[in-house]
């Protein structure tokens, strides 16, 4: 029987619907940002306008019907909070038509739970990189099943420093991805690299990037920007897995879609002979099937919701979701 995901945090509304752990269909549509970056009560009226139609296409492109269905997922957090707002209601609304159960989850777990199983890890530190967070992370089971967190950063995510600079420079679409591509053929600049143990802070290497660009060229500086804040995490990554005497390395979230991210982590897991997994970029970006994949899980766990405990929280740290 089939589970329906709703990936609704920021600029994506994203649906899928999965069966026994097997992707039966993921589809999306995403809020264009240009070159200004997200508007969320915009982002959130795109997702209200598209919402019915992706859902639709996610149950005919995966071939189920209303009665196939058992259970809804949700994002629940973190993210921004009209948009959250229009993936909560919609599972309600699919939950009470064909009475089915309903459960909200974390979005970064479900970035981290399938790139885990998919690249068949068992307990791998994680490197969790997306807009809003940067984490290195492993699961621990008490005093509950969860991801504890090794590091973080100390200000803001590497994707939305990425994203803040593209915008900076007028790079369209304002993504990380744009920096990646101006980046090739770029000469290195001098910028500050800030790493305290396993944390790490980003704040000053934006800061002074954006000093720089009246002097500098964009591949120059794009170039720096993604090597420094790569190396960062590399450093604190490689230290969380040899103090914690770890064999595995993945990396999970919008930002493991970069493709010179991969190639210095598994450089690092070479270096000492571990396994290094990653998902696919379907499901690096943000998309329903990860979340319908780790709500499965969870109602097979008997971990659903009453519906009016279903809520959105959009501070949710990821070391206080519950595992299945």
């Amino acid at each position: 029987m089939a589970v329906i995901g709703i990936e609704s945090s920021a600029h994506t509304f994203g649906v899928g619907v999965v069966d026994d752990g097997r992707v039966l269909s993921n589809e999306k549509e995403m809020y264009r940002i240009g070159t200004t970056g997200m508007i969320p009560a915009k982002a959130a009226e795109f997702h209200v306008k598209n919402s019915a139609a992706v859902i639709a296409r996610a149950m005919k492109n995966a071939g189920v019907s209303a009665r196939d269905v058992t259970g809804v997922g949700y994002t629940r957090g973190p993210g921004i909070g009209p948009c959250l707002q229009v993936g909560e209601l919609s599972a309600k609304a699919i939950a009470d038509e064909l009475g089915v159960d309903i459960v909200p989850v974390h979005h970064g777990v479900c970035h981290i739970e399938i790139a885990r199983v998919l690249s068949g890890l068992k307990n791998p530190v994680v490197l969790y990189v997306s807009g809003g967070n940067s984490q290195i992370l492993k699961r621990v089971e008490e005093p509950k099943p969860h991801y504890h967190i090794l590091g973080e950063t100390f200000d803001v995510g590497v994707g939305n420093m990425l994203d803040s600079f593209a915008r900076e420079i007028n790079l369209n679409p304002a993504w990380g991805s744009s920096v990646e591509k101006t980046a090739h053929g770029g000469k290195y600049v001098d910028l500050p690299y800030t790493v305290k143990g396993m944390d790490f802070a980003f704040t000053g290497l934006l800061t002074r990037a954006t000093e720089l660009v009246a002097t500098n060229s964009k591949e120059d500086l794009c170039y720096s920007m993604q090597e420094v804040a790569y190396s960062m995490l590399c450093e604190a990554t490689e230290r969380a897995l040899l103090l914690t005497k770890s064999k595995e390395l993945c990396v999970a979230g919008g930002v493991a879609q970069s493709t010179r991210l991969k190639e210095m982590l598994k450089n690092v897991a070479d270096e000492h002979g571990m396994k290094f997994g990653f998902a696919g970029n379907e499901y690096n970006a943000d998309n329903g099937a990860m979340i319908a994949f780790v709500a499965e899980r969870m109602l097979k766990a008997g971990m659903h919701s009453r519906m009016e405990e279903c809520d959105i929280e959009q501070k949710y740290r990821t070391d206080q979701a519950v595992l299945p």
